[in-house]
């Protein structure tokens, strides 16, 4: 049935953007006074043996950032060195809700979630380990990570479909793909990028990261069966109670699924099966691309853009094939876009904290002053120094990648002197990480928040407990690194 107006599927809510917004701008008015406060500084940039190295640090004489600049900066970085990145996020994001609209509309998704409802019957939290173990595996052995919120909305609306809430659907996808992440096997950006800059050998030390990466699943798992538990027994217990009841609704009624299923036609039922397959076979090569990245150094640059042409094709594909016409799939992918048109402004905000404080000059000065102060300790102050530095980093300088080639020329020398240069991977591993779903500036939470009805607080009382326990396990790691030699 057509409509005048089609409704967002995924829309981000008044009250989601105003609390974002609220943090992202007193974020960037700290990095701004930051930069009036910090000296200014640079390192001389060299290539030894064919590597970057960091000599002669000197503070330079130059302008501070003009104030003004702190307010138009989210205009500015979409003209600045990581505006293709910015752009290319914001493309996924506008793909992963029109393409989720396209698939709730045409009934597809219900479909999908009717399916492993069936197969999977009172196993629940069987399904509920597999997927954490699945998106934790992506994420640790391949690197995905942005990549993984193409499945949020599908796991979202299995979550509910099960009886959790929006919170279980985000830990058993993106909470699951960044533990994953952080406690990587061979993780091309955060594990073989480092070791290569470390001068190590590729991949080696994966023994004791194997270990770590059991440990944190069962961390992990753990937090979530309890949860899960607690709110099936009294949901009222659930944080966003009340904030996700009309989908709860929704999708916690299979019968209500089914019936939608049931008043199909028999020629509807065999279009909405093909069309389903159809989709199943863009997956298909999506996670091709998944695998291929890790392996083909372009593929890996292109993969965000490339799978949101893919998710996005097999949406108007297969919404086409169930029968949804042209007309009204333009109707939801306008409104798809202008529902979470304002998780924009947030991804531009949040990517201006790191063009405010590089445009400061003062990284630099903050890799020197670190430098100093890890230099002068002992190897277990140290390498829980590198830890909190890289921790710290993370919140201007979200990129695995980018972060690595800007403090391993200076980390991976201290590393030698102390002898601990295959922990301090470890190190950057657990800085870069477990941070990437508790601060506001990445732009991975954002969206995950946006697509929810969660509010940052709210997820950062949910999640609090568990990132303390995942901090500590990380230093004890660490601190065993150490002690052992490791690598």
């Amino acid at each position: 049935m057509q409509t005048k107006h089609e409704e967002a599927s995924l829309k981000i809510s008044k009250r989601t953007f105003i609390v974002a917004f609220v943090i992202l701008f007193l974020l960037m008015m700290t990095v701004g006074i930051l930069t009036q406060v910090i000296p200014t500084g640079s390192y001389t940039r060299e290539m030894v043996d064919g590597r970057e190295t960091l000599v002669n640090y000197q503070q330079t004489d130059v302008a501070k950032l003009p104030v003004y600049r702190w307010f138009t900066a989210p205009v500015e970085v979409l003209f600045s060195a990581d505006g293709a990145v910015v752009m290319v996020i914001i493309f996924f994001l506008l793909a992963v809700s029109m393409a989720f609209s396209l698939l709730e509309k045409s009934s597809i998704m219900m479909l999908f979630i009717s399916s492993v409802v069936k197969r999977f019957g009172g196993r629940k939290y069987l399904l509920m380990a597999i997927i954490v173990l699945v998106f934790m595996l992506m994420g640790a052995v391949l690197g995905t990570f942005e990549e993984n919120i193409a499945l949020v909305p599908i796991i979202l609306a299995l979550a509910y479909c099960l009886g959790w809430d929006s919170l279980v659907g985000l830990g058993m996808s993106m909470l699951a793909s960044c533990f994953g992440f952080t406690a990587a096997i061979t993780n091309p950006f955060s594990i073989a990028i480092t070791q290569k800059l470390a001068n190590l050998p590729l991949y080696s030390g994966s023994g004791y990261r194997i270990i770590i990466f059991a440990v944190y699943f069962v961390v992990l798992f753990w937090f979530l069966y309890r949860y899960a538990r607690k709110i099936e027994k009294d949901p009222t217990k659930s944080k966003v109670y009340g904030d996700d009841a009309a989908l709860r609704e929704k999708y916690s009624d299979t019968g209500s699924l089914e019936k939608v299923l049931a008043d199909k036609t028999p020629q509807e039922y065999a279009k909405l099966k093909k069309a389903s397959i159809a989709f199943g076979i863009f997956l298909g090569l999506m996670l091709v691309l998944f695998v291929s990245a890790s392996f083909v150094s372009i593929l890996s640059d292109l993969m965000l853009p490339i799978l949101g042409i893919l998710l996005l094709a097999g949406g108007i594909i297969a919404s086409g094939m169930a029968g949804i016409p042209s007309k009204r799939r333009l109707k939801i992918i306008g409104s798809a876009a202008a529902g979470i048109a304002p998780g924009i402004v947030l991804i531009l905000m949040a990517m201006s904290v790191k063009f405010i404080i590089s445009n400061g000059g003062i990284l630099d000065t903050i890799l020197y002053q670190a430098a100093g102060a890890i230099e002068s300790t002992s190897p277990f102050v140290a390498i829980l120094l590198i830890y909190v530095f890289i921790l710290v980093l993370e919140l201007f300088v979200g990129s695995s990648s980018a972060k690595a080639f800007l403090v391993m020329p200076i980390i991976a020398p201290l590393a030698n002197m102390f002898h601990f240069a295959q922990t301090s991977v470890l190190a950057f591993s657990f800085g870069d990480g477990f941070s990437n779903m508790i601060y506001p500036t990445n732009p991975v939470l954002l969206i995950c928040l946006g697509l929810t009805v969660v509010t940052y607080p709210k997820w950062m009382k949910w999640t609090f407990k568990l990132q303390l326990v995942s901090l500590a396990l990380a230093a004890v790691f660490l601190l065993i690194g150490v002690a052992i030699n490791y690598g």
